[in-house]
Protein backbone atom coordinates (compact mmCIF):
# COMPACT_ATOMS: atom_id res chain seq x y z
CA UNK A 1 0.00 0.00 0.00
CA UNK A 2 1.41 3.72 -0.68
CA UNK A 3 1.18 6.54 1.18
CA UNK A 4 -1.34 7.65 -1.00
CA UNK A 5 -3.33 5.01 -0.51
CA UNK A 6 -2.89 5.78 3.02
CA UNK A 7 -4.46 8.92 2.42
CA UNK A 8 -7.49 7.44 0.87
CA UNK A 9 -7.93 5.35 3.37
CA UNK A 10 -7.75 8.34 6.43
CA UNK A 11 -10.00 10.40 4.27
CA UNK A 12 -12.62 7.39 3.72
CA UNK A 13 -12.74 6.71 7.67
CA UNK A 14 -13.04 10.28 8.65
CA UNK A 15 -16.12 10.83 5.80
CA UNK A 16 -18.07 8.13 6.95
CA UNK A 17 -18.53 10.41 10.54
CA UNK A 18 -21.72 12.39 10.81
CA UNK A 19 -21.05 16.00 9.37
CA UNK A 20 -17.75 15.35 8.91
CA UNK A 21 -16.18 17.41 5.36
CA UNK A 22 -12.87 18.19 4.04
CA UNK A 23 -11.29 21.73 4.15
CA UNK A 24 -8.07 21.98 2.31
CA UNK A 25 -5.82 24.60 4.08
CA UNK A 26 -4.64 26.74 1.72
CA UNK A 27 -2.63 28.87 4.22
CA UNK A 28 -1.08 25.48 4.49
CA UNK A 29 -0.37 24.69 0.87
CA UNK A 30 -3.79 23.03 0.42
CA UNK A 31 -2.89 20.83 3.24
CA UNK A 32 -6.25 18.79 3.55
CA UNK A 33 -7.96 18.71 7.42
CA UNK A 34 -10.90 17.13 8.71
CA UNK A 35 -14.08 19.27 10.25
CA UNK A 36 -17.02 18.76 12.12
CA UNK A 37 -18.89 22.09 12.50
CA UNK A 38 -16.01 24.25 12.01
CA UNK A 39 -13.78 22.07 14.38
CA UNK A 40 -10.63 19.80 13.17
CA UNK A 41 -9.98 16.39 13.75
CA UNK A 42 -7.69 15.33 11.64
CA UNK A 43 -4.68 16.78 9.49
CA UNK A 44 -3.00 14.64 7.28
CA UNK A 45 -1.11 15.62 4.17
CA UNK A 46 -1.73 14.47 0.66
CA UNK A 47 1.17 12.34 0.49
CA UNK A 48 -0.32 10.10 3.63
CA UNK A 49 2.93 10.13 5.13
CA UNK A 50 0.83 10.43 8.69
CA UNK A 51 -1.50 12.25 10.50
CA UNK A 52 -2.70 14.68 13.43
CA UNK A 53 -5.54 13.87 15.74
CA UNK A 54 -6.74 14.87 19.43
CA UNK A 55 -6.98 12.45 22.17
CA UNK A 56 -7.80 12.48 25.38
CA UNK A 57 -4.52 13.66 27.64
CA UNK A 58 -3.73 10.67 29.03
CA UNK A 59 -4.69 8.67 25.68
CA UNK A 60 -2.33 11.12 24.06
CA UNK A 61 0.38 10.06 26.79
CA UNK A 62 -0.04 6.61 26.40
CA UNK A 63 0.06 6.65 22.12
CA UNK A 64 3.70 8.73 22.55
CA UNK A 65 4.87 6.85 24.90
CA UNK A 66 4.25 3.52 23.09
CA UNK A 67 4.42 4.40 19.56
CA UNK A 68 7.56 5.65 18.50
CA UNK A 69 5.99 7.12 15.35
CA UNK A 70 3.83 9.38 17.29
CA UNK A 71 4.56 12.88 19.12
CA UNK A 72 2.98 15.44 20.65
CA UNK A 73 1.94 18.17 18.05
CA UNK A 74 3.69 21.23 17.88
CA UNK A 75 2.66 24.76 18.38
CA UNK A 76 1.71 23.67 21.93
CA UNK A 77 -1.10 21.67 20.65
CA UNK A 78 0.48 18.58 22.35
CA UNK A 79 -0.23 19.69 25.87
CA UNK A 80 -4.03 19.56 24.58
CA UNK A 81 -4.04 16.04 23.28
CA UNK A 82 -3.31 16.38 19.85
CA UNK A 83 -0.62 13.33 18.64
CA UNK A 84 0.93 13.75 15.38
CA UNK A 85 1.85 10.01 13.93
CA UNK A 86 4.46 9.59 10.91
CA UNK A 87 3.73 6.34 9.19
CA UNK A 88 6.90 5.44 9.03
CA UNK A 89 6.49 1.64 7.57
CA UNK A 90 4.19 0.07 5.30
CA UNK A 91 0.88 -0.44 7.92
CA UNK A 92 -1.35 -3.73 8.39
CA UNK A 93 -4.89 -4.25 9.29
CA UNK A 94 -3.98 -4.08 13.33
CA UNK A 95 -2.82 -0.50 12.22
CA UNK A 96 -5.72 0.57 10.49
CA UNK A 97 -7.80 -0.82 13.45
CA UNK A 98 -5.99 2.28 16.17
CA UNK A 99 -5.87 4.42 13.66
CA UNK A 100 -9.70 4.12 12.90
CA UNK A 101 -10.18 4.27 16.48
CA UNK A 102 -7.71 7.01 16.90
CA UNK A 103 -10.18 8.54 14.24
CA UNK A 104 -13.18 8.44 15.87
CA UNK A 105 -11.96 9.26 19.29
CA UNK A 106 -11.23 12.58 18.17
CA UNK A 107 -13.78 13.25 16.27
CA UNK A 108 -15.50 12.33 19.38
CA UNK A 109 -13.18 14.70 21.22
CA UNK A 110 -14.46 18.13 19.26
CA UNK A 111 -17.72 17.05 17.57
CA UNK A 112 -21.12 18.27 19.24
CA UNK A 113 -22.29 15.75 22.22
CA UNK A 114 -25.35 14.41 20.01
CA UNK A 115 -22.92 13.97 17.18
CA UNK A 116 -20.35 12.38 19.28
CA UNK A 117 -23.08 9.75 20.57
CA UNK A 118 -23.60 8.53 17.23
CA UNK A 119 -20.25 7.14 16.87
CA UNK A 120 -19.68 5.76 20.41
CA UNK A 121 -22.93 5.66 21.85
CA UNK A 122 -22.55 4.77 25.27
CA UNK A 123 -20.35 7.57 25.71
CA UNK A 124 -21.40 10.60 28.19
Amino acid sequence: MTSNDNFARIEKIAMALPEAERVDIEAWGGEPSFRVRDKNFVFSPLDGAGMTVKLGKEEALSVVGSNPDAEPTGYGLGRHGWVSVTFARPLEMGDWEEITEWIHTSYTNVAPRKLAQLVFPDAD
